[in-house]
């Protein structure tokens, strides 16, 4: 149980948040959201010890631990990866050390003995490599010093190290990066069935929908908790604003509008796989407890020029290789058709990036060729879009440089995308990997294309961006190409599902959920990489 009582946070003259009184309790995960910046992470600094707040306190159940994510790579670089598992439980880790020196010793007495008797606890060595082995590091590599693994690797040793012991508090911060999707999966099967405090923070909507059974809202310097994910959160707050704007409904038509959606969204989880943390979420879901939205989503909206025609894009033959000599994907053959909405995947996520920057004339292709049809027009959003921001051009003059119309115009698409006032003459080369994406989908919106091409677009977004990206593609009604790591994002997006691998793709039309799911595609998968 952790208590939150009367805290503020602020730097300077700004204050992130005040008079935050909450209390988290046993058994529930709180998935913590608000813009970038509104201060997730700082709130979980707060919590951990590792940042004082300005006033106020935080305060664990008596003889609880609490357990965090580190988010330092290197810190362990000189142990070993089963040691850094362990040293997640400082005081199991000490009675370790001690009983090291205990067996070391040349004089053991009847006392040592004795001592070494009471330390010797649960088999903590074989409870850390299975917590390694569900993250997907074999076993081989326990034994190995933590400098000799990938930065994606060490995620995978921080997550276990967290985990590791039971703690009865858990703080999370982006736990799914870097993870692929069998590993996100295994996280949220064991965080469902965690009977501990979890508060997590997270820009995957499809985790947060998966594990939270509460919601905590950072916004307008204010910090609201609410029952339910982030779905029911987002839907209901939408629903709730709705009603606040209708003047003319009365009290009691809305409150059975809220009874009724409660009704429904219940029901749809319920047919969903059923998990622990969802179970509780039911129990808990509350009319009083729905309020309007104060957030502000981005206008997002993509509209075309021009009807696409029959003919969208031919590949044939493509492959593509790294400078070093690795094969990226090789004999890729495919046509769009009319509607398609298109999620590229692959082992390998220079794959993806790879086929993009080919199609648009950017990077030339080991073999093979690719053809557009002549009705077809492209908006592109690259992965790295550094060299867009190369110049001090203000926000105006830089994105006149993509599209036509007056200074007004511009200021309109920029307004859009959630800059207002004296922020459209910052210069760009200074903007947040945030506040760049936004500028970059600002610029793809001015070309009123009828093919997308998306290189992984949910980076750097926050929720509120994601949700409006997502959103408008739903209802697109051009050709969308494009790879992501949003779970959500697939599924609710694509139609069509190709993998590109070193030795052909494999091309289905299927939901996201069922591929990822499916037996036959996993053999498919399995023989195309080469892999047992």
């Amino acid at each position: 149980m952790i208590t939150v009582s009367n805290v503020a946070v602020q730097f300077g003259k700004r204050v992130l948040y005040n008079d935050v009184n909450l209390k988290f309790t046993n058994g529930n995960i709180y998935g913590i959201i608000g813009a970038n910046g509104a201060g997730k992470s700082t709130f979980l600094k707060v919590i951990s010890g590792e940042l004082d707040p300005t006033k106020g306190s935080v305060t664990l159940g008596p003889g609880e631990r609490l357990s965090v994510l580190s988010q330092d790579h290197f810190k362990f670089d000189s142990h070993t990866v089963l040691d850094t598992v362990l040293m997640g439980h400082t005081v199991l880790w000490d009675i370790m050390k001690e009983r090291e020196v205990l067996y070391a010793k040349e004089n053991f007495t009847d006392e040592d003995g004795i001592r070494a008797a009471e330390l010797e606890g649960w088999n903590a060595e074989s409870d850390a490599a299975i917590l390694l082995s569900g993250l997907g590091i074999k076993e081989d590599k326990h034994a190995l010093m933590m400098g000799d693994l990938s930065g994606k690797e060490k995620v995978r040793v921080m997550l276990a190290q967290a985990l590791f012991g039971n703690p009865d508090n858990l703080l999370l911060d982006e736990p799914t990066n870097d993870l692929d999707m069998d590993t996100v999966t295994w996280l949220e099967e064991y965080l469902s069935n965690f009977e501990h405090t979890v508060l997590v923070v997270s820009h995957d909507r499809h985790f947060l929908d998966s594990v939270c059974t509460h919601t905590v809202d950072i916004d307008f310097g204010k910090v609201n908790l609410f029952a339910g994910n982030y779905s029911f959160w987002y839907e209901s707050s939408q629903l709730a604003l709705r009603q606040q704007q209708n003047q003319k409904a009365k009290a009691e038509e809305k409150k059975k509008e809220l009874e009724e959606f409660i009704r429904r969204f219940s029901a749809n989880v319920a047919k969903s796989k059923q998990t622990t943390s969802r179970k509780k979420m039911l129990e808990k879901l509350n009319v009083d407890e729905i309020k309007p939205s104060s957030r502000k989503y981005p206008g997002i909206i993509f509209s075309m020029d021009r009807e696409p025609g029959n003919q969208i894009l031919e590949v044939s033959g493509l492959k593509a290789v790294t400078e070093d000599g690795v094969v990226l994907f090789d004999d890729v053959n495919f046509n769009v058709e009319k509607g398609d909405k298109i999620v590229f995947l692959s082992r390998d996520p220079r794959a993806m990036t790879a086929l993009f920057e080919i199609i648009n004339g950017h990077r030339k292709a080991q073999a093979g060729h690719f053809n557009w049809g002549v009705t077809i027009t492209t908006a592109y959003l690259p992965l790295d879009n550094t060299d867009y921001f190369n110049s001090d051009l203000n926000l105006v003059d830089w994105l006149s440089q993509y599209g036509e119309g007056n200074e007004v115009v511009m200021k309109g698409f920029l307004g859009r995308m959630l800059f207002s006032g004296e922020e459209v003459l910052k210069k760009v080369n200074v903007l947040s990997g945030g506040e760049k994406m936004r500028c970059m989908i600002a610029r793809m919106q001015l070309r009123n294309a009828n093919c997308l091409i998306l290189d992984t677009p949910t980076n750097h977004l926050d929720l509120e961006s994601i949700q409006a990206f997502n959103n408008n593609l739903k209802i697109y009604k051009g050709n969308v190409l494009f790879a992501s790591h949003d779970h959500e994002f697939i599924e609710t997006v694509a139609n069509r599902i190709i993998e590109l691998t070193p030795n052909g793709i494999i091309d289905k039309m299927m939901e996201y959920d069922e591929y990822i799911t499916s037996d036959h595609i996993k053999e498919m998968r399995a023989r195309m990489y080469g892999s047992k």
